[in-house]
């Protein structure tokens, strides 16, 4: 019974997949503004309906990739040794999560620059933020920390959007890693 849930699971995430793939290939062909639901859909091979069951709208089919992403990272969070320092813990699960994920770099480029021209994708990159810290805070809570956890984990976030800004204002001259520990260090300066 076990198999079974588990091969329904994954169909799911791969639906899931294509329709971000799509969302996301679209949007690059033709721009966010003209991106629709049932453009993706079509291009996803599923009806509206079936979006719907697994999206509430665009902005969510193309933040797909970095939701998991995120869940990722929190994960990485979790699994670092218990006496490590919280905002220790933070920068080694990026670092763990950079290596092992090694997200796209056009994907993370384009996410970038349609939130930072889009007023409904950058909300709902915020609002995906906002659960997150909530997320990195309860993972990071019972460590030591010269902070509240979810003021180290906001902090945390914030370093991470500015590094990617950053990175997509010096065109991606650098690897985006090495934009988030330079912004991570500078940040941790703060908390050392």
């Amino acid at each position: 019974m076990e198999r079974v849930v588990g091969l329904r699971e994954r169909k799911k995430e791969a639906t899931r997949q294509a329709v971000h793939e799509a969302a996301l290939r679209l949007t690059v062909e033709h721009g966010f503004d003209q991106l629709t639901v049932e453009a993706v859909a079509d291009a996803a091979g599923i009806s509206r309906r079936t979006f719907s069951n697994y999206f509430a709208g665009k902005e969510d089919a193309l933040l797909h990739g970095e939701e998991q992403q995120t869940r990722e990272l929190v994960r990485a969070v979790r699994e670092r040794p218990a006496e490590e320092a919280a905002w220790t813990a933070l920068r080694a699960a990026m670092t763990q999560f950079a290596e092992r994920v090694a997200p796209p770099e056009r994907e993370w480029a384009v996410r970038t620059r349609l939130a930072m021209r889009h007023p409904s994708l950058l909300a709902r990159q915020l609002a995906n933020h906002a659960a997150l810290e909530g997320d990195l805070a309860e993972a990071v809570a019972a460590r030591r920390a010269p902070v509240r956890p979810l003021v180290l984990a906001a902090a945390f976030l914030s370093s991470l959007r500015i590094a990617m800004r950053m990175w997509i204002e010096e065109d991606l001259a650098r690897e985006p890693i090495e934009v988030i520990d330079e912004i991570l260090d500078e940040m941790g300066r703060s908390f050392a």
